[in-house]
């Protein structure tokens, strides 16, 4: 019996975004489920770093590679398993990086983590925000421990990103301490002030800008751009303060950091998916959480450009933008309503 086949933008291997095949339009076989998997047909998709930085480094390959790590859509069917979601719920996830992800038309993901999505927002808003918001969710309580009740300083780089524009949202409403947010062009100050910001600092001069936005310096510093940037960190972070490095340059030297005593985490919204860790079900904790404080208009969307062509050329479009990396917010592709 020939297996049905399903639409999807794959890649063959690694190359420029100027070159057509480096997203394609492909037909791949409709995924099985797993006996704690939903079926999700997906309304939209949003294109983070990780997918532009996967995308440009594929090792050729006979079978296309589905990327796509947040999605927004309606289940469609559940394995034999499942106990937290029916047919016809509205979700939302941050998928998992072992797995073929949520640029096709159907996605099988865990059950545990995926969360229905916040009713008050669209599908593409929605989109916006699973593994950014994880992230950021995890940075701030569990690798800084942070809780309501924690004071100090945070340092948020390239806080106009996806990252950044959700982490400064939680900070103001899950924990007590200051954001200091950097951002160096205009819209950019504008969108992180409106965020909740508490002061804006520039990138381009780091240590002066914080040294008089916190002359004592900063507790918390989150880093998405560590390489060459240690010895700055060394200068504006407090003794015993903490990082987090939220990407994954080669051959980092922390040793600037030792003389302050100063603890680096890394943070990888990947791990409890990739080594199916027994707390898998966090993921759908934090999401639901989440859905629940934009249900309430605590935390908004972050979403700012949305691509309506559920295609190759769409999604080119989309990594074009990210890679870029002078887009504010999160860019989205959804399909025609």
């Amino acid at each position: 019996m020939q297996q049905e086949k399903m639409a999807a933008i794959g890649s063959y291997r690694g190359l420029p975004l100027g070159d057509r095949d480096s997203l394609q339009d492909v037909d791949v076989p409709v995924p099985q489920l797993r006996p704690r998997d939903v079926l999700v047909r997906v309304s939209a998709v949003s294109v983070n770093p990780a997918d532009v930085k996967i995308r440009a480094s594929l090792p050729p390959s006979q079978q296309p590679r589905i990327l796509g790590f947040d999605g927004a859509g309606v289940v469609e069917a559940t394995g034999s398993d499942v106990s937290t979601l029916s047919v016809g719920d509205e979700v939302w996830y941050a998928g998992d990086v072992t797995r073929p992800g949520s640029n096709a038309e159907l996605e099988a993901v865990d059950e545990r983590i995926v969360a229905r999505k916040p009713g008050s927002l669209t599908f593409a808003e929605a989109a916006a925000l699973p593994l950014t918001a994880t992230t950021a969710w995890e940075t701030l309580v569990e690798r800084f421990g942070l809780t309501s009740g924690s004071r100090g300083t945070l340092l948020v780089l390239g806080a106009a990103g996806g990252v950044g524009s959700v982490m400064i949202q939680l900070a103001k409403e899950l924990t007590g301490v200051r954001v200091l947010a950097s951002a160096s062009r205009p819209q950019s100050r504008d969108w992180v002030r409106e965020l909740g910001a508490d002061e804006v600092v520039d990138h381009r001069d780091l240590v002066a800008t914080v040294r008089q936005a916190a002359p004592e310096g900063v507790d918390y510093l989150v880093s998405p751009y560590s390489r060459g940037n240690i010895e700055r960190y060394a200068e504006i972070v407090r003794p015993f303060g903490h990082i987090t490095g939220i990407d994954a340059p080669g051959g980092l030297d922390l040793r600037p950091l030792v003389p302050k005593s100063i603890t680096w985490h890394w943070e990888y919204m990947f791990t409890r998916t990739t080594y199916q860790t027994p707390d898998l079900a966090v993921r759908k904790e934090l999401l639901t959480t989440v859905a629940g404080l934009v249900d309430a208009k605590r935390i908004r969307t972050t979403l700012t450009t949305t691509i309506s062509d559920f295609t190759a050329a769409g999604l080119r479009e989309a990594h074009r933008l990210v890679e870029s990396e002078h887009a504010i917010g999160k860019v989205v592709v959804a399909r025609q309503p």
